[in-house]
């Protein structure tokens, strides 16, 4: 099984720009939010597109299903979604080990910023860079899907 592994805190400070090696902006619209999976699409900087079903997280796992579609599926049910949209910019972060991955959030959400890095066990050590706040993994208001129902920044 596809299995996402990752955790998710909130930024302390600028230190994250000066280690940028890529930036994407994103688009995600959700199609389906219930307690048992997440389905979601996702088009990246209006150029490619994903389908993802995600299973319902247990602690910092979760199954994760991801497939490529046409870029005018992805237009087509991204419309469906409204308003359950969530637009940002995310940027690839290397430190030590990993890639983290942190978004700056746009729109309804400006303002929040959002570091999430992706492990291969739930047990995995994690060197967490300076520039790292709260942890957030478990805190479903900060959740994408969430986000996408809830304007603003959660508290």
């Amino acid at each position: 099984m596809a299995q996402e592994i990752e955790r998710k805190f909130l930024i302390s400070g600028d230190g994250w720009k000066s280690g940028i090696e890529s930036s994407a902006r994103l688009q995600q619209g959700y199609l389906s939010t219930s307690a048992k999976a997440t389905v979601r699409v996702r088009i990246y900087d209006d150029s490619e597109a994903v389908l993802t079903l995600k299973g319902r997280p247990e602690g910092i796992s979760r199954a994760e299903f991801e497939y490529a579609i046409p870029l005018e599926d992805a237009r087509e049910l991204m419309e469906i979604a409204k308003p359950n949209i969530v637009e940002k910019r995310r940027h690839k972060v290397p430190f030590e080990a990993h890639v983290w991955e942190v978004d700056v959030f746009e729109g309804q959400h400006e303002g929040l910023i959002v570091a999430e890095v992706e492990m291969r066990s739930a047990d995995e050590h994690v060197a967490l860079p300076s520039w790292i706040g709260r942890e957030v993994s478990e805190d479903d208001r900060y959740a994408n899907a969430s986000l996408s129902r809830n304007p603003g920044i959660p508290d």
